[in-house]
């Protein structure tokens, strides 16, 4: 296949000289399923929701999440996902680009690759907002993911964002810090907020101090923090931090605050949970966003 110079702006063939390029408000990287609503295939209808134009650059393509009997598939090839990412500033697709949403990767080389290419972006659109949901593992699996990601993930990507979107455990994993309870899980978040990132959004925070069908996201900033407290469910599809995250990048991007934005955030996870087990579905139903 043949490679393109990232920097063209040469029209197709056959191109309409009065039409311009779509321009995209969010590039989101992430996984990709065939089944299930994980990733970008989660991601993109919540984009899409609500009103924000969205380049899906997949880093992993996969039959189902691997908690199936069978899985087919795997990461991007490094290639691909460079000119995957590339061809997005050779269309003229990225001039208006709001924010880069990172979940779930392949790889430390996709890390390695997709940090160039944000610093890229950053240089020529320094407003340009990057929230990244460092995906390690959780609280009940560990890590599941090459552990080389950890040392990617911190050296390379974390420093790039605005905003995480870790879960407890993740955090405790990029800190190295306890984040047994509340005060734990504030301080570890702190220490994050260094350089450009303004804010840590932690999902399932200080499990230990949930109480009775509870939970806790934490919002933690620099001289404010906030305990977001919403009720649990007993059985939860995969995908729901991916739901999260999307619905939390998407209502900063229509000017919410990032307490505002975390609230709104649990309730779309919670309605479209309910939606989903009052349907007897296995999986996430997807539904539009009201308002």
């Amino acid at each position: 296949m043949q490679a393109h110079d990232p920097g063209a702006r040469a029209a197709a063939p056959g191109a309409h000289p009065s039409l311009q390029p779509m321009q995209m408000d969010v590039v989101s990287v992430q996984s990709q399923v065939v089944y299930g609503q994980v990733g970008n295939t989660i991601a993109v209808p919540t984009f899409q929701s609500l009103g924000l134009r969205v380049a899906a650059v997949p880093t992993v393509v996969l039959s189902n999440t691997p908690h199936h009997p069978s899985i087919h598939g795997g990461p991007v090839p490094t290639g691909w996902f460079q000119g995957y990412l590339d061809d997005l500033v050779a269309r003229d697709a990225v001039r208006e680009l709001r924010a880069v949403v990172v979940g779930y990767l392949g790889g430390p080389e996709q890390a390695g690759v997709l940090a160039r290419w944000i610093e890229a972006r950053l240089r020529e659109r320094p407003g340009l907002s990057v929230f990244i949901d460092p995906v390690i593992g959780d609280e009940d699996v560990g890590i599941y993911v090459d552990p080389r990601m950890i040392d990617a993930h911190c050296g390379q990507l974390v420093g790039l964002a605005d905003g995480l979107v870790p879960n407890g455990f993740e955090l405790g994993v990029l800190t190295g810090m306890p984040v047994a309870d509340t005060a734990d899980v504030v301080h570890a978040a702190r220490s994050l907020l260094v350089g450009r990132t303004r804010w840590v959004v932690v999902t399932s925070a200080a499990p230990a101090a949930w109480g009775d069908g509870g939970m806790k996201v934490l919002v933690v900033q620099r001289d404010a923090e906030c305990v977001i407290r919403h009720r649990r469910l007993d059985a939860t599809p995969k995908g729901t931090g991916d739901l999260f995250s999307a619905t939390l990048a998407a209502h900063l991007l229509r000017g919410a605050p990032v307490e505002d934005a975390a609230r709104l955030a649990c309730d779309r996870v919670l309605a479209v949970l309910d939606a989903s087990q009052a349907a007897g579905s296995a999986e996430m139903l997807v539904f539009p966003e009201p308002g």
